[in-house]
């Protein structure tokens, strides 16, 4: 690639005795990009980002132009620009299938002639196997070291798998099981602010901003540290390492002000609650939002950390903080080298990119504002992280959703035995309270917190509930290390929140299986059980099959919400419990000061805590070790395996793509509402023996008790796309029971024979059949995490076009990388206004001729009486390379015939 300078940005930096080059802003704003000083802080990293890749082809001066008119039109450019992050994260459910496909391309490109060692990632990735302990053992002292011990049990194929792409693939790194989760990681130790590398061509060192794409939606936590990086599907991750830009259009940057402090007894949950709700309803979906104000003075890294980390929930891109002194302190506790925070305290003041109490206000799209005085204790449920609720009416919301949302009125009161238990349960009852998922425990004041308010429970002589699975999953080993400095773990395993491991436990619905009586007791008697979490995601089906009213808690709130067991009390004025002295004990009682937790941080967290935990981070302990790898250039499949298997992708692939079809007579598989996620497409949680991916597993000769996590089997496509739309909450609008209600679970109605059976199996006779498939939905289609299999899935089983009223952001992009069509309706349209009902077919003319980005289509609907609809369509491939992506099949077979050529 033949660089440009057009604008005369690149400049030398001297820090120390150490010479950088970097692309200057204000030279480049001297040099014909006026105004530019103006901009968002996310925005000149964006701009600083094509300066340096100026290549002419790729990035072109227009397009550094139309960055530097963001000012005068407030980011309405439309205009699309290719982004190079500086690196690739990723955990291991998402990243095994991208190994995955990384080794099924090298396959592939021998079969095309190519040379198989051209795939490698060419830009630092960072793997961390963080999302497959489960939390199968819990409130005993050998509950980490029992579920550990299952992880390995069952994850030892996967395990080996990416033990080989460690030393199979250069600029490939693996962090071991058991150090902690992928954002938690990156925040305290693989994220530097400022990236530095050394030119291939002539050796000199160059300075530039730290930025990222993640293979999970969550990526964006790394926002509260100045790090500009955001979630993506598996797909275009895989395309960025493999050297491809990110594809995107300049987007808006919606400025959120903060002014004030939180008030005392005020938790970084309870805020970042506040702000998802805000966002939410302001609408900031595909946007960037940025963080400004006098409220940043004095708010931690790790505050702006856990509000960065749900830009997904608010539905942003990302959620940016600039760099300033805080981001300074934060490098230093974590261990980074004094050269390292010296460069970025330098390089942030000669580009504009410093923040300080004086600096003026950029220049957003738009803005809203919160005074952090007003922030009250809150939660977030049942369902979805944006529906916040405040603490002092949690009792009343849960008694409206008893009614409207699970169709319980009446029911407040009734409880049921547990079998061989000296307890009974009801609705409402908390059955499960995790301290889990990066949200939180990355934050040293609410986990300092929750413990200090453990320690002060059992000195009053409180217990949690005997029906509440507790459990307590850190973030990092850091956070092992600051409990057992501040002896606070003993209290919190004295009422049931024994570690038991580290990584994404509940948040992501490795909940483990409730106590059998207990789950029978819910099951047997159409109970609402509830679940409290300190995570980020509380969709319905997501947190455990037996639970289905989840609520989004700060730590202490979870600590105190197994204490009182039940979401039908009001904890803000009702007892918790009875103490040891025979009074009731409120949380008010119990709630530990700002000061203390305060005291507690300063006393225990310290620079050589992070330098020592994370010195040989690489290595893993004795399990890791022990995981045996056969080396090679190209991985030896096994056939007989259900975890990894080589996808089905590549083959017949000619050296050129062949042409676009029309979408002709296509049958419909699925009629969907609004809000549809992904966690409703792509398979996750637990696998059930009577589901399609169940009996394969049987089939394959594996027990039920080994059938682990959809999530862990990422790597084998024959389990995912049976797993795909089969989640236990979904409704096909399609498939009613003899009452005319709609049924819950993974079918669909065969046309036209009328038959009701599993979505896979009918997929699979369509393809039989030759018959191309078609998914309508509502608005906000594909909400939630950037699951690559969402896309993968429904390619698999046939699906050309997917319908939507709106689309998230990640998934439609990841749609289109899976060479599978996103279309929206114009206005007011949707599949219910036009009458569908899912028997008719459907035609898609103007794909095969003349296609360009948000081209106006038209669908032809044909009912079963004959009769004809002609509906206007727009289509959702947004960008030129888009569009490329699409004509080839998707972007791996994109990138592999440029490669192969």
């Amino acid at each position: 690639m033949t660089l440009s300078n057009s604008f005369n940005a690149r400049q030398t930096l001297q820090v120390g005795d150490k010479t950088y080059t970097y692309f200057s802003l204000p030279e480049a704003e001297k040099n014909g990009l006026a105004g530019i000083s103006k901009l968002p802080f996310s925005m000149k990293v964006l701009l600083e980002n094509l300066l340096r890749f100026e290549d002419g082809r790729t990035v072109t001066k227009a397009d550094i132009e139309a960055v530097a008119a963001w000012v005068d039109n407030r980011g309405k450019a439309e205009k699309e620009i290719a982004y190079r992050p500086a690196r690739v994260l990723m955990q291991d459910f998402t990243g095994v299938p991208a190994v995955v496909d990384l080794a099924a391309m090298r396959e592939a490109m021998t079969s095309l002639g190519g040379d198989p060692r051209k795939i490698n990632p060419l830009v630092p990735v960072d793997l961390v196997i963080d999302h497959s302990v489960i939390v199968d053992e819990f409130g005993t002292p050998k509950a980490f070291d029992r579920n550990v011990e299952l992880e390995y049990e069952r994850n030892g194929e996967r395990y080996r798998f990416l033990k080989w792409g460690k030393s199979a693939f250069e600029n490939f790194s693996v962090v071991p099981p058991g150090t902690g989760i992928c954002h938690q990681v990156n925040l305290e130790f693989l994220s530097q602010t400022v990236w530095t590398r050394k030119d291939p061509a002539t050796g000199v060192e160059i300075a530039y901003p730290d930025t990222l794409v993640g293979t999970d939606s969550h990526t964006t936590m790394v926002n509260g540290l100045a790090v500009l990086g955001w979630g993506v599907g598996g797909i275009e991750a895989e395309a960025a390492m493999l050297g491809q830009p990110v594809s995107m259009l300049i987007p808006e940057v919606i400025g959120f002000k903060l002014t004030g402090k939180l008030r005392e007894g005020m938790t970084a949950t309870d805020l970042v609650l506040t702000v998802t709700q805000m966002l939410r309803k302001k609408g900031v979906v595909g946007k960037f939002v940025e963080f400004f104000g006098p409220g940043l003075n004095d708010m931690t890294v790790a505050d702006r950390a856990t509000i960065g980390n749900m830009a997904p929930e608010y539905g942003a891109t990302c959620g940016f903080f600039p760099i300033d002194n805080r981001a300074i302190d934060y490098l230093r506790t974590t261990s980074r080298t004094d050269e390292r925070i010296a460069l970025v305290e330098a390089y942030a003041k000669a580009q504009g990119m410093w923040r300080t109490a004086e600096t003026a206000d950029p220049v957003f799209s738009d803005m809203l504002e919160l005074d952090l005085d007003n922030v009250v204790p809150s939660l977030a449920g049942p369902k979805r992280p944006q529906d916040r609720v405040t603490l002092d009416v949690a009792k009343e919301e849960f008694a409206t959703a008893m009614d409207k949302e699970f169709r319980k009125a009446g029911e407040a009161h009734k409880r049921v035995k547990v079998e061989g238990a000296n307890f009974d349960i009801g609705h409402g009852d908390v059955v499960i309270a995790a301290i889990t998922s990066c949200t939180n425990t990355s934050n040293p004041s609410v986990m300092i917190g929750a413990g200090l308010l453990a320690r002060n429970a059992v000195a009053k002589g409180l217990k949690s509930k005997p029906w509440v699975k507790t459990s307590l999953a850190p973030g990092s080993q850091i956070v092992e290390e600051y409990f057992r400095k501040a002896d606070l773990q003993k209290d919190l395993d004295a009422l049931g929140f024994n570690l038991v491991g580290f990584g994404c436990t509940t948040c992501i619905g490795n909940s483990g299986p409730l106590p059998e009586n207990v789950s029978k007791a819910i099951n047997d008697n159409d109970l609402v059980a509830v679940s409290v979490l300190s995570g980020n995601r509380n969709f319905e089906g997501r947190v455990n099959p037996d639970v289905r009213a989840n609520y989004l808690a700060s730590p202490p709130l979870v600590v105190a919400y197994a204490l009182a067991g039940s979401m039908n009390i009001d904890i803000s004025k009702d007892p918790l419990g009875v103490g040891s002295d025979g009074q009731p004990v409120y949380l008010k009682d119990i709630w530990p000061s700002s000061v203390e937790i305060q005291e507690f941080i300063e006393r225990t967290i310290t620079s050589e805590l992070f330098k020592s935990r994370y010195a040989d981070v690489f290595t893993g302990d004795e399990n890791w070790k022990a995981v045996t790898v056969e080396e090679g250039l190209n991985f030896k499949w096994d056939m007989g395996s259900t975890y990894v298997q080589n996808p089905p992708y590549f083959e017949g692939m000619t050296k050129e793509p062949k042409p676009i079809q029309d979408i002709a007579n296509a049958r419909i598989l699925g009629l969907f509402l609004d809000s549809i996620t992904t966690d409703h497409i792509s398979p996750a949680g637990n696998i059930r023996a009577n589901s399609p991916a169940g009996t394969y597993l049987l089939e394959h000769q594996v027990s039920v008790a080994d059938f682990n996590q959809y999530g862990t089997r990422r790597g084998n496509h024959e389990i995912m796309m049976r797993g795909t739309f089969a989640n236990i909450r979904i409704k096909n609008q399609m498939v009613h029971d003899n009452a005319g209600q709609v049924v819950e679970g993974g079918y669909t109605i065969h046309q036209p024979s009328g038959e009701r059976m599993f979505i896979y199996d009918a997929a699979m006779r369509y393809q039989q059949e030759g018959v191309p498939l078609i998914v309508l939905a509502g608005k906000e289609y594909g909400t939630g995490s950037s699951r690559d299999w969402a896309a993968k899935g429904t390619n698999l089983l046939g699906v050309r076009a997917v319908i939507a009223e709106s689309f998230e952001r990640i998934h439609r992009s990841n749609l289109v990388g899976m060479g599978v069509a996103p279309f929206v309706f114009e206005g007011d349209t949707s599949w219910q206004s036009l009458g569908l009902k899912g028997d008719e077919t459907i035609t898609i003319h103007g794909l095969a001729e003349g296609l360009m980005p948000r081209k106006r289509m038209e669908m032809e609907i044909t009912s079963t009486d004959g009769r004809v609809q002609k509906v206007p369509l727009v289509c959702r491939i947004d960008t030129l390379d888009e569009l490329e992506y699409f004509r080839h099949g998707g972007i791996l077979q994109y990138v592999l015939r440029q490669l192969a050529a």
